[in-house]
């Protein structure tokens, strides 16, 4: 009896959505493709001056250098053609490795590209709906006693203001929280004018979240007051996978012998 190919992964999803999903992150890390709207992939100009260049399939060697070459890089919602890798760097070969350090390293990579993920969804959803987003996910964290206790106020006249979250039923210590979808860096001046909208609230503690990074004179400002934290996207989206807002976790069984058990 011919025995069918597998036509799913592990976790259930089509074998030919997971090694295109894999492919596709490789190319983005090596700046040859990009993802502009949901569902749409295409090249950059270097994945077409590449495609163009390469009259026969690539060899195994350009095959390895975008699968491994570039695992380090990090992606950013909206980059550019202009947005370049650094230079190639060595990684360890896998027959040196041992099974949990292959194990740990594909983690890694996992959540990297589940990371870069999240990212590109938040910066497609409406304000709003990024707005809530962050309050789940502060919810998952701890905070508020109920999810009811953390109210979205975003909008015109919202002082800087996009979320309260009440720490205790009666309301008399709260957090005010500002989330922001940036393309570059969020500088000083932000951090400073979302300082000022706490004074005005007479509040003592607040959370400024963005999509993006964040300049160094942004992050020693904030130091400065101690009543703000800085939350960046990547942190944002480490946040998501661990509380699983909007990311569902497969459980794998890992043998391990219980020494314990043979123990006469």
């Amino acid at each position: 009896m011919t025995r069918l190919p597998r036509t799913t992964v592990p976790t259930g999803q089509p074998l030919y959505n997971n090694r295109a999903g894999w492919a596709h992150d490789r190319l983005k890390r090596a700046g040859l493709s990009s993802s502009p709207k949901r569902g749409i992939w295409c090249l950059t100009e270097a994945g077409r001056k590449l495609a163009a260049e390469s009259t026969a399939p690539l060899t195994r060697m350009q095959i390895q250098e975008i699968a491994r070459g570039f695992l380090d890089v990090r992606l950013r919602t909206g980059a550019t053609d202009e947005d370049l890798p650094p230079p190639l760097q060595p990684v360890p070969s896998p027959d040196t490795q041992s099974p949990d350090d292959r194990l740990q390293e594909a983690l890694a990579e996992i959540r990297a590209a589940v990371a870069a993920d999240l990212l590109d969804l938040l910066g497609q959803v409406s304000p709003k709906y990024f707005e809530t987003v962050v309050l789940d996910v502060l919810h998952k964290l701890g905070y508020g006693a109920s999810r009811r206790d953390l109210q979205r106020v975003g909008g015109s006249g919202d002082a800087g203001i996009d979320g309260v979250i009440s720490l205790d039923r009666l309301g008399l210590e709260k957090v005010y929280v500002q989330a922001k979808r940036w393309q570059g860096a969020v500088g000083r001046p932000e951090i400073q004018s979302f300082y000022g909208a706490l004074a005005g609230q007479r509040a003592n503690k607040g959370v400024f979240i963005t999509t993006s990074t964040y300049t160094q004179q942004a992050v020693e400002f904030a130091r400065s007051v101690e009543r703000i934290v800085l939350i960046d996207g990547m942190r944002l989206a480490g946040f998501m996978m661990d509380c699983q807002v909007g990311v569902s976790i497969q459980q794998i069984g890992i043998p391990k012998i219980d020494s314990d058990y043979f123990d006469e």
